[in-house]
């Protein structure tokens, strides 16, 4: 067992795991943070998304030795403890999710998609989304939603 000393969502955590232990179960099974979910566990379907010093990454894939080095990682609940970030907010108010399982991926893929460009065109909004897969198809919705975010956000909404 190895220490390490983790920034997660602008808090310091301090986990002692295996060395290899993917960031994701650490987030889960030993800090408590399930927003975060588990998919494939081989970076093919982005439900496991956050965000490592702002770039979206999978965190099933990446080991917890990499990240102890005061990377800043934010996770879904990171984002806002309310659901009051523009894209949250514009994910609701589009009916974006059916079962839900994704969303926290698709949520925070589309987060660094607005970060990097407030005003995306539609097809770069499917080329930057094309890393999350939905289960249920509600992609038209997502998209809905992503444009939606970003007209609040180009606005001051």
């Amino acid at each position: 067992m190895a220490k390490y000393r983790l920034n997660i969502n602008t808090k310091k955590f301090d986990v002692e795991v295996d060395k290899g232990t993917s960031l994701l179960w650490v987030l889960r099974e030993h800090l408590g943070l399930t927003g975060t979910k588990y998919g494939c566990g081989i970076a093919q379907c982005g439900t496991c998304t956050l965000h490592i010093d702002g770039k979206p990454m999978q965190a099933c894939i990446l080991s917890v030795e990499n990240y102890a080095n005061g990377q800043k990682i934010t996770t879904i609940e990171g984002l806002s403890e309310d659901c009051s970030h523009p894209v949250q907010k514009a994910w609701i108010e589009a009916q974006a999710p059916q079962c839900g399982y994704c969303q926290s991926g698709q949520i925070m893929q589309a987060v660094a998609l607005l970060e990097e460009n407030p005003n995306p065109t539609r097809e770069e909004i499917k080329s930057h989304m094309n890393s999350v897969l939905c289960r249920c198809g509600t992609y038209m919705r997502i998209l809905d939603a992503i444009e939606l975010a970003s007209k609040n956000i180009t606005e001051g909404v």
